[in-house]
């Protein structure tokens, strides 16, 4: 079969147990894609091929004996941010070029037990530090739908990869936006999950209270059944949450849209620099649910414009302790010839961290130091408590909250926006991770250059299903998630 990359989740789960074709031959339509496709859109930082159908083969061995769960043998596409036992996890930077972790992420595990078999390890910007997927030592990825623009980020080689059929889901990370924000660029549904809802064990840190991993796929559908396998308490975690986990696939239509009443802060469609053309995809989804049933009622967030100085406040800081431990000394880049140990550490970090990641340490590092703790830092994290309190007062009135996912469609490669200017395009996703809160993107349509546009629904804590489910009755309405760019359209 020369189409294989466009079956979905269930197909290939159904195909796979009624042996219409094997895990083997599937992971081999994948690697060829990859092999065909990726110089083009540089997705991959580590293609794992003998390990990948080394994996399909006990898949299919599973399979045959009646050992397999739903999605023994299908391929997955791991951000490069996931530890992975024996295999380079970089994290997208020098620091980390030489890193081969001695032990799976729980994510990974988790992946591996439900008979998952890892194509390999996508890019992403710096220690999850972008919005463009530019800020990687392994050059950018570009976007699918058009090689001349970026995939967004910091999650881009996720997107990119799924976008562009070389793998049938990937698993992001989730610190601002990093999941919602490339899978608007890309035209994918990509989940990020209520803070403590996946385990956080062996994922790379950036900024541990804002981090989130979660699924990126074509389909809701698709995204419910990586949910499933990655959901769930973790005793490595301190941070994850002993809660029963639903079966998101069970429950795709356990959330009626009829009555559901969306939210529309009405200081989100005004936000200075939102395109035309996103707004308008916007809105006319929204209208597409209201003729589904559901209510939309005007809401106020009125805390909207301190996301952008709360949020770069608070993550800088933890992400400057969080890098502390890259010095030289234990893993990772080593300066050559030190004259002394204070020279190793600063040649080591000024050498081994790229531009975007000294700038956050500094800004982190000064936000934290004497003088300036509780007139920054402290005061950030008061702020961010009226943020979520402003969330909680609106779910006092209405199911979920709609907005924009990025204020316009995926930048250019190389566009000489300051560093201001890329984090005011996370306007519309930051709050949710200040908050803890679950968001899904759904694509909604496209600008007038072709590039997607997507819908971002917001939930409050736990209600991933509702989420998946709302998203997956729009998808049953409407075609936009099938959308392929051409490039996916190339057969291996």
């Amino acid at each position: 079969m020369t189409d294989l990359h466009r079956l979905s989740i269930r197909e290939l789960s159904e195909g796979l147990a009624n042996a219409q074709f094997s895990s083997r031959e599937l992971t081999e339509h994948y690697l060829k894609r990859i092999a065909k496709i990726d110089a083009q859109v540089k997705a991959y930082v580590t293609v794992t091929a003998e390990q990948a159908l080394a994996e399909a083969d006990a898949a299919d061995a599973a399979i045959k004996s009646g050992n397999a769960s739903a999605l023994t043998g299908v391929p997955v596409a791991h951000k490069d941010i996931f530890c992975t036992q024996g295999i380079k996890t970089t994290a997208g930077s020098k620091m980390l070029d030489n890193f081969i972790s001695p032990y799976d992420a729980t994510v990974v595990a988790k992946g591996k037990a439900a008979g998952l078999v890892t194509l390999g390890k996508v890019n992403m910007d710096e220690f999850a530090m972008g919005s463009t997927s530019e800020n990687s030592y392994y050059g950018a990825t570009a976007n699918p739908w058009n090689l001349g623009h970026v995939p967004g980020g910091s999650s881009g080689g996720s997107a990119a990869a799924v976008a562009a059929d070389l793998a049938p889901f990937a698993t992001g990370t989730d610190t601002g936006g990093s999941i919602r924000q490339p899978a608007s660029f890309c035209g994918l549904t990509g989940l990020k999950p209520t803070y403590g809802r996946v385990s956080r064990f062996g994922m790379i840190a950036y900024a541990s209270s804002l981090d989130q991993g979660g699924p990126m796929a074509r389909s809701a559908e698709d995204c419910a059944y990586l949910m499933n396998v990655m959901a769930g308490h973790d005793a490595k975690d301190s941070t994850s949450m002993d809660k029963d986990v639903d079966d998101y696939v069970a429950n795709l239509n356990a959330t009626s849209v009829k009555g559901l009443r969306i939210g529309i802060p009405k200081q989100y469609f005004n936000v200075e620099g939102l395109d035309a053309d996103v707004k308008a995809r916007v809105e006319e989804s929204l209208k597409k649910l209201e003729d589904m049933g559901a209510i939309l009622v005007e809401i106020d967030l009125d805390m909207t414009e301190s996301y952008v100085p709360t949020y770069y406040l608070i993550a800088p800081a933890e992400a400057s302790s969080n890098l502390s431990r890259y010095d030289g000394v234990r893993y990772g880049y080593r300066a050559e010839n030190p004259v002394d140990l204070m020279d190793l550490y600063k040649r080591s970090r000024s050498e081994g961290f790229g531009a975007e990641v000294q700038r956050r340490i500094l800004i982190g590092t000064y936000a934290l130091s004497a003088g300036y703790y509780d007139a920054y830092y402290v005061k950030a994290q008061k702020v961010r408590r009226l943020i979520q309190q402003d969330f909680l007062k609106a779910f006092e009135s209405v199911d979920v909250i709609a907005a924009p996912s990025a204020p316009t469609t995926a930048y250019k490669i190389g566009a000489d926006l300051t560093p201001v200017e890329m984090y005011l395009g996370d306007i519309y996703t930051l709050a949710v991770n200040l908050a803890g809160l679950p968001a899904i993107n759904a694509p909604v349509g496209f600008d007038q250059n072709n590039l997607p546009v997507g819908l971002q629904l917001i939930g409050t804590y736990w209600s991933e299903s509702q989420l998946l489910s709302v998203v997956h009755q729009y998808q049953q309405a409407t075609d936009w998630h099938t959308q392929r760019a051409a490039i996916a359209e190339e057969n291996a």
